[in-house]
C-alpha cells in the first residue's frame, strides 16, 4: 500500500466532525480518516455512511476483542458499511482473528483490510510486564502478536513506529504496519509513550501513520495535515 497519513477524527459529534472536514473541501485529495469509538458510539453507522458518501476512505477503529463467534458476527455487520480498514485486538488469539476475517469477508469474497492491535502506544514495557503479567519484552511481544495476525490471515498490525521495522522483518514487507504515536518534533507527546516524528516513522518502516491531535487541535489543521504529508510521504 502507498504511504499515507490517516487523520484520527476523535470528535464527539457529527457536527464537530463535519465542521472539521469542511476545512479540507478544497484539498485535491480527500484525507484518509480514522473513526474511533467515541465518534462511532455517539453517531452510529450513519456517520460512516455519510463520510463515505463524501469520498473519504475510512479506517474504522473499534478494536474488537471477544469470543470468536461474537467477533465473527460483529464483523459481518461491519462489512456492510463499506469501510476500507478495520481492526481487532491481537490478544484475542489466532482463532478470534480468523473468525474476524471470516465474518468480514462478503459473499463475493471481498472484504476491507483487517489489522490487529499489538500493544497500545500508551503502554510502556514496564506497565505491560507489571500490570498485564507479560514477561517477554515489548519487542518480542509485538513481533509474536504480528506473527499470530499473519497466521490468521490478517493484512497487518497496529504498532508504534518504533516496532514497524521489526514487524516487517518478521512478517514480510507486504504485511502492513499502521502506526499511531506520531508527533511533530516540536509537538506535545500527550498520553503517548512510544512515539516518533512523521519523517522518522517513514524511515523505520511505517506504511500508514495515524495522526490525531497534532492535526485536529492545530491552529491551522490543513497546514498541519500538509506538513505531515510532506514529512511522511514526501
Amino acid at each position: 500500500m502507498q504511504h499515507d497519513v490517516i487523520i484520527a477524527c476523535d470528535f464527539k459529534s457529527a457536527e464537530e466532525t463535519f465542521e472539521f472536514l469542511d476545512l479540507f473541501r478544497y484539498e485535491p485529495r480527500k484525507p484518509f480518516l480514522k473513526i474511533g469509538m467515541e465518534l462511532y458510539y455517539a453517531e452510529g453507522p450513519a456517520i460512516v455512511r455519510e463520510i463515505k458518501r463524501r469520498g473519504h476512505r475510512i479506517f474504522l477503529d473499534l478494536k474488537l476483542h471477544d469470543i470468536p463467534n461474537t467477533v465473527r458476527k460483529a464483523m459481518a455487520v461491519l462489512s456492510r458499511l463499506d469501510v476500507d480498514m478495520c481492526n481487532v485486538h491481537a490478544a484475542g488469539t489466532v482463532e478470534m482473528m480468523r473468525a474476524a476475517r471470516e465474518g468480514l469477508t462478503r459473499a463475493d469474497g471481498t472484504r476491507p483490510l483487517l489489522i490487529a492491535v499489538t500493544q497500545l502506544t500508551s503502554t510502556s514495557e514496564e506497565r505491560m510486564q507489571r500490570e498485564l503479567l507479560i514477561g517477554a519484552s515489548m519487542e518480542e511481544t509485538i513481533v509474536q502478536y504480528a506473527r499470530n495476525a499473519r497466521e490468521a490471515g490478517l493484512d497487518g498490525v497496529v504498532c508504534s513506529p518504533l516496532e514497524a521495522g521489526m514487524v516487517h522483518k518478521a512478517c514480510g514487507r507486504e504485511f502492513l504496519t499502521v502506526t499511531p504515536g506520531v508527533r511533530f518534533a516540536d509537538g506535545d507527546a500527550a498520553d503517548q509513550v512510544r512515539i516518533t516524528t512523521p519523517a522518522r516513522a517513514r524511515e523505520i518502516g511505517s506504511d500508514l501513520i495515524v495522526v490525531g491531535r497534532p492535526i485536529t487541535a492545530a491552529p491551522d489543521p490543513v497546514a498541519a495535515y500538509r506538513r505531515c504529508l510532506s514529512e511522511f510521504v514526501g
